[in-house]
């Protein structure tokens, strides 16, 4: 007997979100030489001119740590610039380069592609429907 899909809803988003992942980040780093997790922070820093990285960490829901090493792969490829902070001294700004502005180009028509394959795949009240759920999974705190 199989399990009900209540019981299984943990391992079926962990499995829907890999397989995404793992073909977004294909299709992403063929367009624009950037990983899904390195666009989602270009996102922000593009909307978010001067974002701190403790700031970007809350925004991508990351710990620090991990945006501290997300940052410095950003800041290597020339497409994000770490400057002082206009008010806190230990703080630094960060803002989309040239070069980051160039790959956030080159990644959009693959990002509309994915949604577009997606809203075929689940119809547009099931891609809405989804895109509210998932965002209130992740501002859930439990």
């Amino acid at each position: 007997m199989s399990e009900p899909s209540d019981q299984r809803l943990f391992f079926l988003l962990q499995r829907a979100a890999h397989q995404l992942r793992t073909t977004a980040d294909r299709r992403c780093l063929a367009a624009a030489g950037v990983t899904t997790a390195q666009l989602g922070a270009l996102y922000a820093v593009r909307d978010r001119p001067g974002v701190t990285q403790g700031e970007l960490a809350r925004t991508l829901g990351l710990r620090e740590s991990a945006v501290t090493a997300l940052v410095r792969r950003l800041t290597t490829a020339g497409l994000v610039a770490r400057n002082p902070h206009p008010r806190e001294h230990r703080a630094v700004a960060l803002e989309l380069t040239e070069a980051g502005g160039a790959a956030l180009t080159a990644a959009q028509p693959e990002v509309e592609r994915f949604n577009a394959e997606l809203r075929g795949l689940l119809g547009e009240d099931g891609f809405s429907r989804t895109a509210a759920a998932l965002d209130r999974l992740a501002a859930w705190e439990a």
